[in-house]
């Protein structure tokens, strides 16, 4: 009787760490939205043409910076694909222009955030 329970919680543990393994790996997502400024947009609404040169200081000063999903109300954070490191300059020249950003996935207490691969 020992020995089958001794298996069957080790089959448990196997199943377990093959479920965290499984939730640890995030395939790349491409979403397609315009990239905005957080404070700006957060704060005042402001987007837009008008408001490129303001998004651009903004994203350029460090503010974060949001993609609003087309077509629906999601937004992601965008983060760097190195911890310490600004956003990529394809993302900052594109500040409130509608783009494909391509990266990683994650959801933090309901927050979404995306890991910048590629712009388009």
């Amino acid at each position: 009787m020992n020995r089958l329970a001794t298996l069957g919680l080790g089959l448990l543990v196997t199943i377990g760490l093959v479920g965290i393994a499984l939730a640890a790996d995030t395939s790349s997502k491409s979403v397609t939205g315009n990239l905005e400024d957080a404070y700006c947009y957060g704060t005042m609404g402001a987007k837009g043409a008008g408001h490129k040169q303001c998004a651009i200081k903004c994203a350029s000063a460090g503010i974060p910076v949001t993609l609003i999903e087309k077509g629906t109300d999601k937004s992601y954070v965008l983060l760097p694909n190195k911890d310490a490191s600004a956003l990529p300059q394809d993302v900052i020249k594109h500040m409130e222009d509608e783009v494909t950003v391509t990266g990683k996935e994650y959801t933090k207490n309901g927050t979404d955030y995306l890991v910048v691969e590629s712009v388009k």
